[in-house]
C-alpha cells in the first residue's frame, strides 16, 4: 500500500506520526453513487450548495491520522476521506469538494461566519458547542489520554497538578485542566503539532489530546508513552451552521447509509497502519457497532472534575 508522508518543517513530532499514519490515498472516483442512495426517499441538500455545485468542508490540516497535508500538500486523513464520500453523494464526484484548514480554535467560527458548509475535524461534541452549533451524529468515539516521557513522574491525571501540561486552545483539555486541575499550568498552542513540539523541547511535562492523535506518536516514539487514564468520553460529530436542519438531515441520513455499507472501516484501513486498525475498528459507526452522545440530562463531561 502506498505510503502518504506528512510534510513538515523540521518538527519532530511530525516525523514520529509520519511513519504510523502514511498510507495511500483513496482512488479518485468519478462515477455516480445515485444507486446507493436510491433505496429510500433521502433528505435533499439545500438548494444554495446544490446549486453551487460543491462542498466546502473545513478539516485538520496537521492532526494525523484525521486530518494533515500529505507530501504533496495534499488533504488526507480520515475526516478528509469522510468529506469525499459526502461530495460523492452530494454531487456523484469527490472532486466536488473544497477543503478550509480549521484547528480546533477556529472551527465554530468557521461556521457561525458562513465560511464553510461542514466541519470535519475531529469536533468533540459538548452540551456547551451545542448551544452555538448543530452537530450531525456521532461517528468517532474519541477519549482524552495523556502523553508523557518513558522516565516521567506522572502516571496517572493525579499527577499532573504543578506541571506543565500542553493543549491545544478551544479544546476541551483546554477547559478542563483549567477548571479541574488547579496549579496545573496549561501551555495553551495552535495544533497538536506544537503541543507535541512543546513536549519534545521540555517545555511541557505532557500533552492531553484525543487518544487518535496521542496513541500514534506513542506508539512509535520511543522515548515516550500513554499512560493508563482513559477520560473525558467525547465522540466526534459533523458541525453544522446552526439551524440548518435540513443540511442536518441531508448529513445525518448519509452516516446512515456509510454506517450501513460499513464504509467507515475502509475508511480506517485506508489510512491507518494495519497494527491499529483493530483498535480503531472499536470506535467507529458498523453496522453492528452503536454510540452515541452523553444525554442531554447529564452534564457535559468537560464541566465534571474527576
Amino acid at each position: 500500500m502506498k505510503r502518504i508522508v506528512l510534510a513538515t518543517i523540521g518538527v519532530a513530532a511530525c516525523a514520529v506520526v509520519t511513519a504510523t499514519v502514511g498510507l495511500a490515498q483513496p482512488a479518485a472516483t468519478t462515477g455516480s453513487v445515485s444507486a446507493e442512495a436510491a433505496a429510500a426517499p433521502l433528505p435533499k441538500l439545500p438548494a444554495d450548495i446544490a446549486n453551487r455545485k460543491r462542498l466546502i468542508v473545513g478539516v485538520k490540516c496537521d492532526t494525523p491520522p484525521f486530518g494533515y497535508l500529505d507530501v504533496r500538500g495534499k488533504n488526507a486523513g480520515v475526516d478528509v476521506e469522510i468529506a469525499r464520500w459526502l461530495a460523492r453523494y452530494a454531487f456523484g464526484r469527490e472532486q466536488r469538494l473544497t477543503f478550509v484548514c480549521a484547528p480546533t480554535a477556529v472551527r465554530e467560527p468557521l461556521l457561525t461566519g458562513g465560511r464553510v458548509d461542514l466541519v470535519i475535524s475531529t469536533f468533540t461534541y459538548t452540551a456547551d458547542r451545542d448551544t452555538r452549533i448543530d452537530f450531525s451524529r456521532a461517528y468517532y468515539k474519541a477519549t482524552g489520554r495523556l502523553l508523557v516521557k518513558n522516565n516521567s513522574s506522572i502516571a496517572s491525571l493525579g499527577d499532573i497538578r504543578g506541571k506543565k501540561v500542553a493543549t491545544t486552545s478551544g479544546s476541551v483539555y483546554d477547559r478542563w485542566m483549567k477548571r479541574c486541575f488547579t496549579g496545573t499550568e496549561v501551555i495553551v498552542v495552535d495544533s497538536v503539532t506544537n503541543a507535541v513540539l512543546a513536549f519534545n523541547q521540555g517545555r511541557a511535562d505532557a500533552v492531553m489530546f484525543d487518544d487518535t492523535s496521542l496513541a500514534l506518536i506513542a506508539a512509535t516514539d520511543p522515548n515516550a508513552k500513554l499512560t493508563n487514564d482513559l477520560f473525558l468520553e467525547g465522540p466526534y460529530g459533523i458541525g453544522i451552521r446552526q439551524g440548518n436542519t435540513q443540511l442536518k438531515r441531508w448529513v445525518d441520513s448519509r452516516l446512515a447509509i456509510m454506517k450501513q455499507k460499513d464504509i467507515f472501516q475502509q475508511i480506517i484501513k485506508n489510512n491507518i497502519a494495519p497494527r491499529f486498525v483493530p483498535a480503531f475498528s472499536k470506535n467507529i459507526l458498523r453496522p453492528n457497532n452503536n454510540f452515541g452522545y452523553r444525554p442531554a440530562n447529564l452534564p457535559s463531561v468537560d464541566t465534571v472534575c474527576p
